[in-house]
């Protein structure tokens, strides 16, 4: 037995040695003063040197963009294929966020992780694709590696490093050096004012290429449709107006009791008033009610063009909703007649509409 305890003693780690309430308190002690130590303005003082050194980063690479900035976009402009961003860890993250911004500003692109393209995606590239490959230091394997496979597809590449010495600047058609001489990282170790310049450079490339392209306002929204530009620049009224059973209707001779019905049943507030061709002869609302109980009390026995504010503002069904919107403001109305252009109706449009729609 007691040799059996001795074996188990050697596999059974022993506790730790418990902590004294006088150790403890140091230790909080110890903590507390660390954290006293960093005030306020040592804080403000970290953040703006971190914008400071970066800044300047920026500002050196500015000062030596040339002409291998030119070649790089000539040759992204001449690019029958997409620009395949490729990168690894941080640098990775960086690629991210340039084919993102190249893809949303007119020049297809996409991203491709360097290490995943050795195990098969390195079939995402094409021979007519160009490859933009980004690596801090220019040495790594995994990225020379995807370089040579793009050499012998044919593709054009573009580096971005902070080694213009590097492997991977001299084995590319085009380097661009985003080298920084300082880490904001007091230390110098963590990618910060680097991976700042290659962003950067990726956004300059991305706008020379946009204004090449001629892209414009239109284009942004075609290639963000979910966000606020695109709802505001390709929703037209058409796609917004209500129309079919959901447009309130009645003629000219309908009961005032009947009106009421179609407007509630309906829910805009109103009610067009038509013609036997259905062509808009007037409009009956909310506020035209509210006037005829004023001059009239009891409308019982009256109609719909007792009461029809006559010659409605219509608009056509191709305009933006955003200038549709506009223009309701302008005239402080809340409903407006979409007629086509031999003037029958086709729907009406409400300001909830619009809102609903996300266009304003």
């Amino acid at each position: 037995m007691t040799q059996k305890m001795g074996l188990l003693r050697q596999f059974i780690p022993e506790a730790a040695p418990a902590q004294s309430h006088n150790d403890r308190r140091l230790h909080d002690y110890n903590q507390n003063m660390v954290i006293k130590t960093i005030t306020h303005e040592s804080i403000l003082a970290s953040g703006q040197q971190t914008l400071d050194t970066e800044a300047q980063a920026l500002i050196a690479l500015n000062a030596r963009l040339g002409q291998p900035f030119v070649l790089a976009v000539q040759s992204m402009l001449a690019c029958t294929g997409r620009v395949v961003v490729c990168g690894l860890g941080k640098t990775g993250h960086v690629g991210r966020k340039i084919a993102a911004t190249l893809a949303s500003t007119g020049t297809p692109a996409f991203f491709m992780h360097a290490a995943e393209a050795l195990h098969g995606d390195m079939g995402m590239l094409s021979s007519g694709d160009l490859l933009l490959a980004l690596s801090h230091s220019g040495s790594g394997t995994e990225i020379l590696t995807v370089l040579q496979s793009a050499h012998r597809l044919g593709n054009r590449v573009i580096a971005l490093t902070g080694h213009p010495d590097s492997e991977l600047a001299k084995l590319s058609d085009i380097h661009l050096d985003v080298s920084v001489d300082l880490e904001a990282c007091p230390l110098n170790l963590a990618p910060t004012s680097s991976t700042t310049a290659a962003i950067a450079m990726g956004d300059a490339l991305a706008v020379a290429c946009l204004q090449a392209r001629g892209f414009d306002a239109q284009d942004f929204a075609r290639s963000h449709p979910g966000g606020q530009l695109g709802r505001r620049l390709l929703t037209r009224v058409s796609d917004v107006m209500r129309q079919g059973t959901a447009l309130p209707t009645v003629l000219a001779h309908t009961s005032m009791t009947e009106t009421l019905e179609e407007m509630s049943r309906k829910g805009m507030g109103m009610t067009v008033v038509v013609d036997n061709l259905g062509t808009p002869i007037g409009i009956f609302t909310d506020g035209d009610l509210r006037r005829l109980l004023e001059q009239r009390g009891d409308i019982r026995h009256l109609f719909a063009k007792d009461g029809m504010s006559p010659s409605p503002k219509v608009i056509d069904a191709n305009m933006l909703a955003i200038d549709a919107a506009t223009t309701m403001d302008q005239r402080k109305i809340t409903q407006m007649l979409v007629c086509s252009p031999e003037g029958r109706l086709i729907g009406a449009l409400h300001m909830h509409d619009l809102m609903a729609a996300k266009v304003i």
